[in-house]
């Protein structure tokens, strides 16, 4: 965090730490580990099912499992760490991701494979909220802006990259035992991370800091779990519905309806809390009076509904449609990671200059990409080309990568440190839900299309994420009309 210091008058003045910037080098990297499990697994079903000898159904829960714990706990994970501090809880989260990783691996079972991907994304869960806070602690202006920079590389690489780990490991350790390796090459690296860790990120913030002054000694103490359980029933209602969704919603629509009752509940027992004195799970003037918060979680869960469901459909199409193999599919799609590392830091540089009209041009440019790939696809399978994919998503990799950043920036830019974890973690939740119902969504919508061929279930796919990222793109030209 920062520290204070003496200028020659004696006016105490706030000042950078001066290693904040190799502590957010480790941090990201750790992010980018759980980030990375959210796809890296999706190409080894098949390797699974043949290694494990299971249904394609018991295996999907490889998967679901792991997204349904993360999004079950980033906000508790993030309020957890603005009060015990970022260094305690990455060690914890970190020590249950090698665990889980190392089971997972090891497992001879499906449901023992199910269970430790359950605990791997629990521990993400804790790990990945602490990179926003200590964003928020660590950087100021500019500064900040340029961190935030290189966190959204860090999750476009990681959401972009994933397949192509995957499928490269797969293809070096053969089919039925290459998805073990998936798992634990996080081992040793996580091993490493906590040696840095535990040298590098600040450990226990004073209580001025976790929490501020106005709330008292008591209030910065107080862990609220009945909040957690209940913003948590709200999540795991949206969320399971949607990624059991190929079974119809007839099962899960009493959860669905359960939504809005588990938030209400939510909200009057948050502001019960804040009446009573004591820090809520989530401080609800952060979404009523916090400057871009509000609408940065939603063009943020817009943003990743309409656009991370094309990269796995893409990735279905290449390999079921057209006949590649899971390794060349993640090459094909690897420009659209080189665009999002190229762009994120340029655009965590000019966020701080240009403000909410860099979001708005960056969905438009993510827009255009899709659309040149709608124009450019043929109408045979016969005649098409890898390079009709891999050029359009470089142009959507260049818009994406300067969404993410500065979205992210801009929603916390007003947000207190002492929030920062919490409030980090509540767009990174609306992420969550955004990419596991858009991947639902954009799945259905190729399956519907796949009826005239694997052609026509990539245009129907397209033509509905547009639609969603076209919301999107609306949510931002509003937010930047409003705050000019």
């Amino acid at each position: 965090m920062p520290y204070e210091s003496s200028d020659r008058s004696g006016k105490m003045v706030e000042e950078p730490r001066p290693d904040r910037w190799r502590i957010l080098g480790v941090t990201l990297a750790v992010g980018f580990m759980a980030l990375l499990d959210v796809t890296i697994v999706n190409v080894a079903i098949p390797s699974m099912q043949t290694g494990l000898q299971t249904d394609t159904a018991t295996i999907q829960w490889v998967v679901s499992g792991y997204a349904l714990a993360f999004g079950l706990t980033l906000v508790a994970g993030g309020r957890l760490g603005d009060v015990y501090g970022r260094r305690a809880l990455m060690m914890i989260g970190l020590a249950g991701f090698i665990a889980g990783s190392a089971a997972s691996g090891l497992g001879s079972d499906a449901r023992l494979v199910i269970a430790a991907r359950v605990v791997q994304g629990m521990a993400a869960g804790l790990l990945t909220p602490q990179s926003s806070g200590l964003i928020q602690q660590l950087f100021r202006g500019k500064e900040r802006g340029i961190a935030f920079g290189y966190f959204g590389t860090t999750v476009g690489v990681a959401s972009a990259i994933g397949p192509i780990l995957g499928g490269a490991l797969i293809a070096l350790f053969g089919q039925s035992d290459g998805w073990r390796y998936i798992f634990g090459i996080n081992v040793p690296i996580g091993l490493v991370a906590l040696i840095f860790i535990w040298r590098w990120v600040p450990g226990r913030p004073s209580p001025a800091d976790r929490s501020g002054a106005e709330l008292g000694a008591k209030a910065e103490r107080h862990i609220d779990v009945v909040g957690a359980l209940l913003l948590g029933a709200a999540v795991f209602s949206l969320l399971l519905p949607v990624v059991e969704s190929e079974e119809g919603l007839g099962p899960w629509l009493f959860l669905l309806l359960a939504v809005p009752v588990f938030l209400v509940a939510f909200v009057r027992w948050e502001r019960r809390q804040q009446a009573a004195g004591r820090a809520p799970l989530l401080d609800l003037t952060l979404l009523r009076g916090t400057r871009g918060f509000a609408n940065g979680v939603l063009i943020g869960t817009l943003y990743f509904t309409g656009f991370t469901g094309v990269l796995l459909v893409v990735t279905i199409f290449l390999q079921e449609g057209m006949g590649f193999t899971p390794l060349q599919a993640g090459l094909i799609t690897t420009p659209f990671a080189v665009g999002t590392t190229v762009m994120s830091p340029i655009a965590g540089r000019l966020v701080s200059r240009v403000g909410r009209r860099l979001t708005v041009m960056a969905i438009a440019v993510m827009m255009s990409g899709l659309i040149v790939l709608w124009i450019a696809l043929p109408s045979s399978v016969d005649q098409f080309r890898w390079w009709v994919v891999a050029a359009p998503l470089l142009l959507a990799g260049i818009g994406g990568g300067a969404v993410i950043s500065p979205n992210q920036t801009l929603s916390l830019a007003a947000v207190p440190p002492r929030m920062g974890g919490a409030a980090g973690a509540v767009v990174q939740t609306g992420q969550r839900i955004g990419s596991a119902l858009g991947a639902a969504v954009l799945v259905t919508a190729y399956q519907v299309g796949h009826a005239g061929g694997p052609i026509a279930g990539l245009e129907v796919t397209l033509a509905v994420s547009l639609a969603i990222l076209l919301v999107a793109l609306a949510a931002a030209y509003w937010d930047f009309r409003k705050g000019n």
